[in-house]
């Protein structure tokens, strides 16, 4: 069969895709180094990458002024900031916004707080502006940005709405994709909070190492994230890992042994009074000690379920009371023995509250490589939906 000029079109596009590989991730490279890389011929990568400089998907090292021994061979470097992404959290209490280049390097980070009676329409003015401040510090605009996740409490269908059940108050009624797609031309995508926790601890987190993982937030709220076979696993209505909803397993009332602890000040509110409980627990105060033991004999149970249903080799311990994990993995180790066949690795999150931002810009890095793919590398514009 002969071969058409649309399929030396094409193969031209993939090998460039493969240099573009090569360079991600990696220190400045030769083409004598990407040529190992790609199993291209020298020749070939150095046609290929000069038309890659031209395009603007890279750029030459600068060698420095330590040079001085002869001619430095030239090296190219992926230009991450020829487009950015946007992660985006939005809380009960905050909204945090995470500007990041095409490599997953933080460019800006911004939080502020937000009402937690806020409306749908003041909780996305509130995002919008958030937004344009980061934008602005960075010195970019929406048409720099490539694709854009949102992170927020409770299932995401797959349009992006939250119609089951969430704290954010009429959140059911917010439709965040159609909003920000007034601003935005790239993709858009709205998960759980939960979910891309667990996606950041396998990217950047206590996780790396794991392809089966639950991630568990404690809180005043309680869920977990899934990730089975390196896969995250959202379920056929967005609703996968929500064991919490099951009454049984006692994770709604669960924090509610922390707030009623003996001695807490009462006019401390729940995260505070969970504070209090706590550090009483830290300094051997015995009530204090007794509600964290049922906080975790009840915390455990949800956990159980999961860890038998998909004996996965990491649990991640985050979410707010993380910070005080000194005091509830031990405990919850010790009960998770009592019902588990076999006992996963009980790790806690190095992450803290920027895991659902985090884990929102990993997923946006993700759809940003499944275009490039998909779409081929005519210049570095912004991927349409």
């Amino acid at each position: 069969m002969a071969t058409t000029g649309t399929d030396l079109s094409r193969m031209r596009e993939m090998n460039q895709l493969s240099i573009v590989w090569a360079l991600r991730g990696n220190a400045p490279s030769t083409v004598t180094e990407l040529a190992g890389r790609t199993g291209l011929s020298r020749p070939a990568v150095d046609v290929l990458v000069q038309a890659l400089v031209t395009d603007g998907w890279a750029e030459v090292e600068d060698p420095g002024a330590s040079s001085v021994v002869g001619r430095p061979a030239r090296r190219y470097r992926f230009r991450a900031d020829a487009g950015h992404v946007l992660g985006i959290d939005i809380g009960v209490h905050k909204v945090l916004v995470v500007l990041s280049d095409l490599e997953g390097n933080l460019v800006r980070t911004l939080r502020r707080p937000v009402d937690p009676d806020a409306a749908p329409g003041a909780r996305l003015s509130e995002v919008d502006r958030v937004i344009d401040d980061v934008l602005r510090d960075a010195g970019t605009t929406p048409a720099d940005v490539w694709a854009l996740t949102v992170g927020v409490t409770g299932p995401v269908d797959a349009a992006g709405r939250t119609s089951i059940s969430t704290p954010l108050p009429g959140w059911t009624a917010a439709d965040p994709v159609s909003h920000l797609a007034a601003r935005f031309s790239c993709p858009i995508q709205v998960e759980n909070d939960c979910k891309l926790s667990a996606v950041a601890e396998r990217w950047n987190g206590v996780a790396q190492d794991a392809d089966d993982i639950v991630f568990l937030l404690a809180g005043l709220r309680t869920g977990a994230g899934l990730i089975l076979d390196g896969t995250l696993r959202r379920g056929h209505g967005g609703a996968a890992g929500e064991i919490g909803a099951l009454k049984a397993v006692r994770w709604l009332s669960a924090p509610g042994h922390l707030q009623s602890c003996p001695g807490v000040p009462a006019s401390a509110a729940p995260g505070d009074a969970a504070a209090w409980v706590f550090q009483a627990a830290r300094d051997g105060d015995r009530d204090a000690r007794a509600a964290v033991r049922r906080y975790t004999r009840d915390l455990a149970v949800g956990v159980a379920a999961l860890v038998l249903t998909l004996d996965p080799q990491v649990v991640v311990y985050g979410g707010g009371f993380s910070r005080s994990a000194d005091v509830v993995v031990e405990p919850l180790r010790r009960e998770l023995t009592k019902h588990c066949l076999r006992l996963p690795d009980l790790r806690v999150s190095t992450l803290g509250d920027e895991s659902v931002a985090m884990g929102a810009v990993r997923l946006a890095l993700d759809e940003v490589d499944s275009r490039l793919l998909s779409d081929g590398l005519s210049a570095p514009t912004a991927p349409r939906r």
